[in-house]
């Protein structure tokens, strides 16, 4: 059955010229790609057009696809080149909006809720090359080998780049985090901060 396939093997059929097997790729990569751009880009107009190109891209260069190698790490690579691309012909970027934002999964208080959008917020404000090593370790699960071919350093560096932008994002999220806490009800007891 080709959709237990590894992903290599369905590479592998791709680059022989069976089109059909794009499809399957499609079909197991589609949501994390645009999960992917959605969290990096806040857009999600260029996030789908993104996720297409980089299918489109994957069909054109399929030649240069190596038996042996990581079909995400090489995918993660064109996603990369496409959003470099993108970058270049689309310099201005638009403005985070929340509701274009990833669906977040359902959370049952407020409380949470507005954690969960604080985060998403302290991610975007992240500079951008902050903002991709932790979402290809954390919400793409990459491992830190896949990420060093990817980035072209050693794995160290790859670690040492995700625990500062921890680091970084931790710092900004606690900034938003007290700038959201003071509530209406602080200064009619008259509590100055």
């Amino acid at each position: 059955m080709t959709n237990s396939l590894p992903d290599e093997d369905l590479m592998l059929q791709v680059r022989e010229g069976v089109g059909e097997m794009l499809a399957v790729l499609f079909d197991r990569y589609q949501n994390p790609l645009f999960n992917f751009y959605s969290r990096l880009t806040g857009d999600r107009t260029a996030s789908e057009d993104l996720v297409q190109d980089v299918f489109f891209r994957i069909l054109k260069y399929r030649h240069s696809y190596r038996p042996g190698t990581p079909f995400r790490a090489w995918m993660y690579q064109i996603a990369r080149n496409a959003r470099q691309d993108y970058h270049r012909k689309h310099p201005q970027s638009l403005p985070y909006e929340p509701e274009m934002s990833p669906a977040v999964v359902s959370i049952d208080t407020a409380e949470n809720e507005q954690q969960a959008a604080l985060l998403r917020k302290a991610l975007l404000m992240l500079p951008e090359e902050k903002r991709e090593v932790l979402l290809l370790s954390r919400f793409q699960e990459l491992k830190y080998e896949e990420i060093a071919r990817l980035l072209e350093c050693e794995v160290g560096t790859v670690k040492v780049r995700i625990h500062r932008a921890l680091r970084e994002l931790r710092s900004i999220f606690e900034k938003l985090s007290n700038g959201k806490s003071k509530s209406p009800a602080d200064g009619e007891k008259g509590i100055v901060s």
